[in-house]
């Protein structure tokens, strides 16, 4: 195995790709990498903008004899998912990525690599820098903040952009095209932390879930994956009360729109209740990892003896806590009955964690029908509601309508047929593009996706297809070769 990426073809596009991995640039930690793409852009004597919500904006003419083409956004986003497996010691703001070559993949050792998005971040940034390829007007579009809100893509301005047409390179199956996609909406729920004294006699322990392999809460939630959270509760929920277990804090789950790979507590149980916790957790981590088997065989659970916390949750509050969790909707909700395969209503039961003043609750909600989207909002709301909870919904995002008429998928499905002999797949997808933010407010933009083939993105998982970089970017340049005249 090696880690030297820049020698993979096409290298143009891998030696951009291995300069971000430098750049530490988890979401909402992005100056550095800002600074970089403005640099990258003056340094080529091109037209560069950054604007007030942190994307950054490079221009380049037409090619001699490609004045006449329609003008295309090449757009990616900035930012990166932070994610590192137990016990990697990793600083997401400080330390480079590390890329691995193994073999027809390119992962990360031990964290999220960064190709969702940094290998449509890479592609752009070839186009840009290229002497020889001939292309329209072209305008690079390196939206900030896109895995924590779409920050970027929410506060793009009206007419800074020129271009015609868009394409997305945030896409994760080399071959197809998404020309449509799901809206979201975030539920933030929390209950005031209310405490007792933890009784007398009692013992303190962590409680751990991990081992499964999380992933994107968009594009992998179909695969039916183990979410740690929900194994948590559920074990609380089925054997606290007869192991007379208190909960003393709870560090369950992390990013909103990745599915939970592990989650801890701490908690408490009288002083001769220690064996029978330990073996309620093995009997337990059996049927779970029985109903995962085929999904997701790497649960495991362990105990581990810890100081007795001084203080644990109130009675109630546990109660109440522990089953609003366990009645919150996880998983899918709906599957479309227009598009086959394509989920069309789910939600993410993302984070569960207690600080010294509440414990907070987040979910991400997605569908591409806006009506289904408020009606399971309403749910989740009234389960946290009926617990007592503090229910709030934030950062709505719109979803992406396909047209199917589009002029830029035309050129699509024209070029790959005549590059390889079959018509690309052509479909929507379960997760965030920024398309439906960005069509709000360029309206007549034309728009589709495309990317290579990712997989575990917003995990320690994520791996990039090495070939998939190279007929992607292919693709890419006989697209732009090709594009319509105004």
């Amino acid at each position: 195995m090696s880690s030297d990426i820049r020698n993979l073809e096409p290298k143009a596009v891998w030696g951009f790709f291995y300069e971000l991995t430098r750049i530490p640039r988890p979401s909402r930690h992005e100056e550095a990498i800002q600074e970089f793409m403005v640099s990258f852009g003056e340094k080529l004597g091109l037209e560069t903008v950054k604007d007030s919500a942190g994307n950054v904006i490079i221009r380049k003419p037409a090619t001699p004899g490609m004045e006449d083409r329609k003008g295309i956004v090449l757009q990616a986003h900035l930012d990166m998912v932070p994610q590192a497996n137990r016990g990697k010691e990793h600083d997401f703001t400080k330390d480079p990525i590390t890329p691995v070559i193994d073999g027809e993949w390119v992962r990360a050792d031990g964290t999220t690599l960064g190709s969702d998005n940094g290998i449509g971040v890479a592609a752009a940034m070839a186009v840009l820098a290229s002497s020889d390829i001939p292309h329209g007007p072209v305008e690079g579009l390196f939206t900030a903040t896109e895995e924590t809100g779409m920050d970027g893509a929410e506060g793009l301005e009206p007419g800074l952009l020129q271009g015609d047409m868009m394409l997305n390179l945030d896409s994760e199956d080399e071959g197809e095209v998404y020309v449509g996609c799901a809206g979201g909406l975030d539920g933030n729920f929390s209950f005031p932390l209310e405490i007792d004294p933890t009784p007398a006699g009692h013992v303190g322990f962590t409680l751990s879930v991990t081992g499964l392999a999380g992933g994107h809460s968009g594009v992998e939630i179909h695969l039916e994956r183990g979410n740690a959270n929900r194994v948590l509760f559920r074990f609380l929920a089925l054997h606290g009360p007869e192991l007379g277990l208190r909960i003393a804090s709870i560090d369950a789950g992390g990013l909103r729109n990745a599915i939970p790979r592990e989650a801890f507590a701490t908690v408490a149980v009288p002083s001769g209740g220690a064996e029978a916790l330990a073996s309620a957790v093995a009997a337990f981590e059996e049927t779970v990892k029985t109903e995962l088997s085929s999904v997701d065989p790497g649960l495991h659970m362990e105990v581990e003896s810890c100081d007795a916390p001084a203080r644990v949750l109130a009675a109630d509050l546990q109660g109440r806590l522990v089953r609003a969790v366990n009645g919150c909707p996880n998983g899918i909700i709906r599957w479309s009955t227009e598009v086959p395969n394509l989920v069309e209503t789910s939600t993410n039961l993302a984070s569960v964690k207690s600080d010294g003043e509440r414990i907070a609750i987040q979910c991400l909600l997605r569908s591409s029908v806006d009506s289904a989207k408020d009606a399971l909002a309403l749910a989740l709301g009234s389960v946290f509601e009926l617990a007592g909870a503090e229910v709030e919904f934030a950062g709505a995002y719109p979803g992406w309508k396909p047209n199917m008429d589009s002029e830029i998928l035309k050129v699509m499905q024209d070029t790959y047929e005549a590059m390889h002999g079959r018509v690309p797949e052509t479909m929507a997808i379960h997760a965030g593009l920024e398309c439906g933010l960005i069509g709000a407010v360029y309206p007549n933009l034309d728009m589709a996706s495309l990317g290579p083939t990712i997989r575990g993105p917003h995990s320690p998982d994520e791996r990039v297809q090495i070939k998939t970089v190279g007929l992607f970017y292919d693709w890419l340049l006989e697209i732009l070769r090709n594009a319509p005249t105004t």
